[in-house]
């Protein structure tokens, strides 16, 4: 009879690790409007695939990027309260758009290397969408 449940413990655990491998959270970015007065853009939660970045590029109603004005390091899997310093000043009515940036093709790893159209420490893009929120100062 032990035999019997220690199979059966067995088989749930395996059948419990296959199930979360397979269902990894996909990478995202969740953020809401916000102030940034204290110099901060953040992101409540960003589940990234991979080690990368959060930038934040300047935006407008066609959502394309546009420059940066800001980026923080990510962790891959799921990253809370993400916070961003800004380099330029933002002022209310403008929006952000929060992106996830890869770590790959840098010269160095931990330093972001980004420029606008760059190959270096780009966006990352699922199903060729940008893994991205876009936000309005408030």
């Amino acid at each position: 009879m032990n035999k019997i449940m220690i199979a059966a413990a067995t088989l749930s655990l395996m059948t419990t690790a296959a199930f979360a491998a397979g269902h990894s959270m996909a990478p995202m970015v969740e953020a809401t409007n916000q102030s940034v007065e204290n110099g901060v853009v953040s992101a409540e939660k960003i589940v990234a695939g991979e080690n990368g970045w959060l930038v934040v590029h300047r935006t407008q109603a066609d959502m394309k990027p546009g420059p940066v004005v800001g980026h923080a390091p990510l962790r891959m899997g799921e990253n809370m309260d993400v916070a961003a310093i800004l380099t330029e000043d933002v002022k209310s009515g403008d929006m952000l758009m929060l992106m996830v940036h890869s770590e790959a093709g840098g010269m160095e790893t931990g330093i972001f290397e980004y420029t606008l159209g760059a190959k270096e420490d780009g966006p990352v893009k699922i199903d060729d969408k940008l893994v991205m929120s876009v936000i309005t100062v408030q």
